[in-house]
């Protein structure tokens, strides 16, 4: 039995799908009771002892409104209590390098040190920005206004989402990547004017792009994230999705052709 938390989410959605194919069973967590699965809080110490009981593994994704190592770690605890023997965390590239005197990703960083300690086994995930991340613009395409750019000129190999997930469910399901942490890129460093451009060529269009700052109204530590990509740290590309998966990394053209309806269709 695999638990999902963010099983509603960006990359918890494509793990529950990919587990649902591949007939493995699983529990999705969330705030609300949803059919199949089980609602927990992570402020809530009872409820995560239900939601990992009789689980083997569990894929773990927090988004606390500030960020914060504090949901993990509760996770962490229950799942120790309980017995669970695999841990796949889903972190971010460059957690723990130093940066403008502060530790890019800190709250994972303790995160994953929680989980190193635990005794359990482990599989780090550290994905660059997602290539879905344009779908916060897509009522911004759809009406032709320009899209904000925080990222400045700088350069990531954006991933596709679905390579995170299957990457996750390899780890969830394959003792082989225990002890791994996985920096899960897309096949080619792309500034956001490239990644709109493509989409434009998809959609057939001309994409407006209009620089933002917009820092400050971001978390301080999500904020350092940022600068520290801003600063074209985030621009290389690694093996591990082609390893792990046995195939290349899906570019961005494919997800955004994958992903046309939803930027043209009314809503």
């Amino acid at each position: 039995m695999i638990l999902v938390t963010g099983a509603t989410g960006t990359i918890g959605s494509h793990v529950a799908r990919l587990l649902t194919e591949r007939g493995v069973p699983f529990r999705a967590m969330s705030r609300r009771r949803r059919p199949g699965g089980v609602r927990a809080d992570f402020d809530d110490p009872a409820s995560l002892a239900r939601a990992v009981a009789d689980v083997d593994a569990v894929f773990l994704v927090t988004v606390p409104p500030v960020p914060s190592a504090e949901h993990d770690i509760a996770l962490i605890a229950a799942a120790r209590a309980a017995g669970v023997r695999r841990i796949v965390k889903l972190s971010a590239i460059g957690s723990g390098e130093r940066f403008e005197g502060t530790t890019v990703g800190a709250w994972h960083v303790a995160a994953e040190e929680a989980i190193e300690a635990s005794g359990l086994g482990w599989t780090m995930l550290r994905p660059p920005s997602f290539a879905s991340n344009l779908l916060w613009h897509r009522a911004l395409i759809r009406a032709g206004e320009p899209v904000p750019n925080l990222a400045g000129d700088s350069r990531q190999a954006v991933v596709d989402p679905r390579d995170v997930a299957a990457v996750a469910v390899a780890a969830l399901t394959d003792g082989a990547h225990e002890g791994r942490r996985y920096d899960l890129t897309g096949p080619t460093p792309l500034t956001f004017a490239d990644q709109v451009a493509i989409l434009g060529g998809v959609l057939g269009r001309r994409i407006g792009i209009a620089d933002v700052d917009g820092l400050d109204r971001l978390p301080a530590g999500v904020a350092t994230g940022v600068r520290w990509a801003r600063s074209g740290a985030a621009a290389y590309v690694t093996d591990h999705v082609p390893r792990v998966l046995g195939r290349p990394a899906g570019t961005f053209e494919r997800w955004a052709r994958d992903h046309r309806e939803a930027f043209t269709a009314p809503g």
